[in-house]
């Protein structure tokens, strides 16, 4: 999954604006002659009237310029500087009205442009616009924002994971002049003040009902105890302080050393420390101990709406519990022809434990991991041509995560560039406990996370100046994780899964994708336990207990969001099939693959939508 800043409802919330259209130009008066004794009345000079395009892309551009201001993070990520002295509220009540006052004057000025009088590829923004701003506000109301804003973090979605490596020096952050260490300054100070506000968060949820999990809290009091257990020399936010640019004085270095160590010693850490002891002392006793969603107070309308945001459909959690029974079932008969051509004697039971135990599929060392990953990177990269037109200007790195944080880290994880391509994006691999991680699946993890999974679908789309700068930069669950799953596929295409070994991989990878299903609804709308969870996802693939644990306790930290893979995955896998079915000779991948792509994330029926009237096309070409 990308790593990105984090969001209130697991959902990307596109924040908008309140500004007016910039005054419209005026035409030269005409020369008039003023008459010798009366004065001649000077008619009104006529108003230029903006295009509808001029005046969607008005908004679009407003709408973006004030989700900056709100959102100063996200612009660092996007390579844009100018609010990166400013570490965003994000929290407060008055946050959220300016949010929620800037979707529906967004929606208002929308709803002004007539769309009829847009071109084909205005009405697909003008289509994508409304319904994530719909989506967006939808979020906002009291029914569910009540329910989210109280429980501020946890161990999968929070603050205390993400902000110490965006700042260390190898995140998103710049660390190139003095103004970046010093803007750096200033965040932390944002950061301190944060854990405050969500300290008080939780306060808020303690009083009205709404608590978070027993083992969320546990998960982020252990995350905070590593942490704080390093000396801040070897914590995360000293990393800049190691990486000093050779630009800078010795008068320079000394001062900053001894700023970051004050800001670290003397602020972070006390704050961090008070989160942990107010969570480990008073919180923990509170949280709820049903991991679902339907344990807490209006907690099953909550998951009904994080399902549609997430995947883009109507779907209910119903039909998605079967949908993921019936997947795992056709998977599992791949399973058994992998078994079969390996000549395996035993039970599909004992094949999972062969594969999750042997020594022969165990990586040696961090070392051997980080170099198989790149191995598979150099073999990708060669065959990408043949199915893509487009190739990002982003490079990709491929490196561990911070030991402190790996334990309770996915897999695999990506984190993107910048734009103009010259911060490369990052493809994160997981070391903690090495007999866990399964060398069967690291090609389709690296087809997932990398390229031409996340690196490209986030690469083209932010890279492609001729978007709005929503679709450049915004997105749903369903398409940007039903690319990257559907991207896994292609490692058949490409010949990796002639090795039955490597098929059991993308297999057991598939595999989670569809257990997802059945376990997320399981949970949230069912009421299985974790233990019941973990044991469904052990009986039916070849994860590790490690891994199959950490995939439950995600489930239970961000309702719905694990649903959206394989929602997304099927749609684009199907309308793939359909444009095959339907243009035979005149199909071809790369076509196909650049009109899914280069227009950022769509909703899946805008996708449908658009590879219908490519294909429709196409026919009548």
């Amino acid at each position: 999954m990308p790593k990105t800043m984090p969001n209130i409802s697991h959902a990307l919330i596109l924040s908008s604006s309140v500004l007016a259209l910039a005054a419209c130009a005026t035409a030269p008066a005409p020369v008039v002659p003023v008459a010798p004794i009366a004065e001649v009345a000077m008619p009104a000079p006529p108003v230029a009237v903006a295009s509808a395009h001029d005046q969607l892309f008005q908004l679009f551009k407003d709408s973006d310029e004030a989700s900056l201001k709100l959102n100063p993070i996200n612009g660092i990520f996007r390579g844009d500087l100018r609010y990166a002295d400013q570490f965003g509220d994000g929290i407060t009540d008055a946050y959220y009205d300016s949010s929620r006052a800037a979707a529906q004057s967004d929606l208002e000025r929308l709803h002004r442009i007539d769309r009829a009088q847009l071109n084909h590829t205005d009405q697909l923004a003008y289509d994508v616009f409304e319904y994530s701003t719909t989506d967006t506000l939808e979020g906002y109301q009291p029914q569910y924002l009540d329910l989210t804003k109280v429980r501020p973090l946890n161990h999968f979605a929070g603050l205390q994971t993400f902000y110490p490596s965006f700042a260390s020096g190898k995140g998103a952050a710049p660390f190139n002049t003095l103004a970046d260490y010093d803007n750096n300054l200033k965040r932390h100070a944002g950061y301190v003040w944060w854990i405050g506000q969500a300290i008080d968060r939780f306060k808020q949820g303690e009083a009205s009902g709404v608590v978070e999990t027993k083992m969320t809290i546990r998960n982020v009091i252990e995350q905070l105890d590593n942490q704080l257990a390093q000396k801040p020399e070897d914590s995360q936010f000293y990393g800049p302080i190691k990486q000093f640019p050779a630009s800078f004085s010795a008068a320079d270095k000394a001062r900053l050393t001894s700023e970051y160590k004050a800001m670290i010693s003397g602020q972070i850490y006390p704050a961090m420390t008070r989160l942990r002891d107010f969570l480990r002392d008073d919180y923990l006793s509170h949280a709820r101990d049903g991991a679902g969603l339907k344990y807490m107070k209006g907690g099953d309308a909550l998951y009904r709406y994080d399902i549609k945001s997430t995947t883009t459909t109507d779907m209910t959690p119903e039909q998605i519990h079967a949908l993921g029974l019936s997947e795992v079932t056709r998977i599992t008969d791949g399973f058994k022809g992998v078994m079969k051509e390996v000549g395996f004697k035993g039970s599909l039971k004992q094949f999972f434990d062969f594969m999750r135990t042997s020594p022969k599929f165990q990586p040696k060392s961090r070392e051997q991991l980080g170099d198989d990953y790149r191995a598979i990177g150099t073999r990708v990269e060669a065959l990408l041509p043949q199915y893509f037109s487009t190739m990002p200007k982003a490079k990709l790195v491929i490196r561990p995560y911070d030991p402190t944080i790996e334990k309770f880290q996915a897999g695999g994880s990506y984190e993107q560039g910048t734009p103009d391509g010259v911060r490369p994006g990052t493809f994160y691999y997981n070391a903690y406990d090495l007999p866990s991680r399964n060398t069967s699946e690291e090609t389709t993890l690296f087809l997932h996370e990398g390229e031409p999974g996340h690196h490209f679908q986030i690469s083209l789309a932010q890279e492609n100046e001729a978007l709005p700068p929503f679709m450049r930069f915004g997105g749903n669950t369903a398409y940007v994780e039903g690319w990257a799953l559907y991207s896994e596929t292609l490692g058949y295409d490409m010949g990796f899964y002639k090795d039955p070994y490597q098929r059991f991989g993308t297999l057991n990878d598939e595999m989670l994708r569809a257990m997802r299903l059945v376990v997320d609804t399981g949970i949230h709308s069912m009421g299985w336990t974790r233990e019941q969870s973990i044991a469904y996802m052990l009986a039916n693939s070849g994860m590790s207990k490690t891994d199959a644990t950490a995939e439950v306790e995600r489930y239970i930290a961000i309702p719905s969001q694990a649903l959206a893979y394989k929602v997304g995955a099927l749609t684009i896998q199907r309308l793939r099939k359909k444009a095959q079915d339907e243009l035979g000779d005149k199909f071809d991948i790369r076509e196909f693959h650049a009109q899914v792509l280069m227009t950022g994330a769509l909703p899946m029926a805008i996708l449908e939508k658009k590879i219908d009237d490519w294909i429709a096309a196409k026919k009548a070409g």
